[in-house]
């Protein structure tokens, strides 16, 4: 296998256009700031054309993507929202449908993910269950694991939870909520191919109260935290078609893990299956005859569990480097926990090798 590239992206984002508090270039600066390879832009229900391109800061260099968030606005509770990749039409107005939407955008040959598809609702700020219902569906390219705004929804039992996230955002990120890696392994144990991917939901929201003024959780918090990481034939060459190809093609083919970069850098993080005839990575098939190694290298030493079809079967402690030989079919991934701030939190969250 050849070596692979590696581009940190962070994705589900919004501007003035919708509800976000800041412009595509204060985004563009604010992921230059946090050491980004890319961003991926989300508004709610609009396809913000002529955005795309690069930033620079000194040697950095950031790509910006425009894709869009959409779901249904009559619909009252809102449900089912879906990140949209790679499109260069307006399709807010399939929304009512989950699934005639998602038939388009594959029509359109873009890529689609469930939003937060477990977001519970915090009654002590007013925000409702936004959970993905429409679970019938088919011909989606995956989920959206870890959102890293929901999760103060699901970890505030009060005003005051909410309060202590806001002056103290280190806290805040622990893991992806439990529903939804059950349900990805559900899916996945019945036969889909369901890509997983970290979104921030980064609004950077600006809130007031009387004299006083805070932003909320700004845009370069949330894009030191829930990523996304690619692994890419290239580096970023620079020109812009073949860059956002790459970076799509790689989304699509589950060539990518989830990480929390907050408290450690997940750069570096690789799980590889070696067979009899070729070496494979995340997102890719290998067959079982004759016997696979399974490999996996961390960036620093952690708590590292191997699941094959949901389940454990493997642990290491401490450990920067893990393998595992196997001759049984199946789907194989990879959690990565360490501890910080007092908790054992969430790390790595790999994308599965498919084992057949």
């Amino acid at each position: 296998m050849p070596e692979l590239h590696e581009l940190v992206v962070n994705l589900h984002m919004h501007t003035t256009y919708s509800d976000g508090s800041g412009s595509h270039r204060d985004i563009a600066q604010a992921g230059l700031k946090a050491g980004l390879d890319a961003v991926i832009v989300t508004d709610h229900n609009v396809l913000v054309s002529g955005m795309e391109g690069y930033h620079k800061n000194g040697k950095q260099r950031l790509l910006l993507l425009v894709g869009e968030e959409i779901h249904d606005q009559a619909r009252v509770p809102q449900k089912n929202h879906l990140l949209v990749f790679d499109v260069n039409r307006e399709l807010a107005t399939f929304a009512p449908d989950p699934q005639n939407l998602i038939d388009n955008v594959r029509r359109a040959g873009g890529l689609s993910f469930l939003a937060h598809p477990h977001d519970s609702a915090c009654l002590s700020i007013g925000e409702t269950d936004i959970t993905w219902e429409a679970w019938n569906v088919q011909g989606y390219t995956g989920l959206e694991l870890w959102n890293g705004l929901s999760e103060i929804k699901t970890r505030s039992k009060s005003v005051l939870h909410i309060l202590f996230y806001v002056f103290f955002p280190h806290f805040l990120p622990l893991q992806p909520p439990l529903p939804t890696l059950q349900k990805w392994d559900e899916l996945l144990n019945n036969g889909k191919r369901v890509v997983a991917i970290g979104g921030s939901d980064a609004h950077a929201l600006q809130v007031r109260a009387g004299p006083l003024r805070r932003v909320v959780f700004p845009y370069e918090f949330h894009f030191q935290t829930i990523n996304t990481h690619l692994l890419t034939p290239s580096s970023l060459t620079g020109e812009l078609t073949a860059d956002k190809k790459m970076i799509y093609e790689a989304l699509s083919a589950g060539h990518c893990f989830v990480a929390c970069d907050l408290h450690h850098s997940a750069r570096g993080f690789r799980f590889t299956a070696q067979g009899r005839e070729k070496t494979v990575s995340m997102g890719d098939e290998i067959s079982a005859e004759g016997g696979v190694t399974l490999k996996i290298r961390l960036p620093e030493p952690a708590d590292c569990r191997l699941l094959k079809d949901g389940r454990v079967i493997r642990t290491w402690n401490d450990t920067d480097i893990g393998t595992h030989i196997t001759t049984e079919p199946g789907i194989y991934r990879v959690e990565v926990w360490r501890r910080a701030l007092g908790h054992l939190r969430g790390w790595i969250f790999s994308n599965p090798i498919y084992v057949r």
